[in-house]
């Protein structure tokens, strides 16, 4: 499966190797949903494969592919927990109850 380029690996998923809290978008993904670093971002995103959840997930915006995302996984609230943090670190320190 190829690529769509819809962003929601870059937001959904805390990313450890750029301290990215989970939910939060990456600081290097651009305007455009395209990764501002792509020549020297980690290799947990240059392994990073398409498959059938991306489908799964499809949807008109950015907001709402994550939103799907974190929803299949059962990640919503401890997203909303992370997001007024600045890294994974930080997250992680947090207490989500459920």
């Amino acid at each position: 499966m190829l690529c769509t380029r819809c962003g929601a690996c870059c937001v959904a998923p805390d990313i450890a190797a750029l301290d990215k809290p989970l939910g939060v978008r990456c600081p290097h993904l651009g305007d455009d949903v395209l990764c501002k670093i792509y020549e020297r971002r980690p290799e947990v995103c240059r392994s990073y494969a398409a498959d059938s959840f991306c489908e799964r997930i499809a949807a008109s915006t950015l907001h709402e592919r994550v939103t799907r995302y974190l929803a299949a996984f059962g990640l919503e609230e401890e997203a909303r927990a992370a997001a007024g943090t600045r890294s994974m670190r930080a997250a992680r320190r947090l207490v989500v109850l459920g």
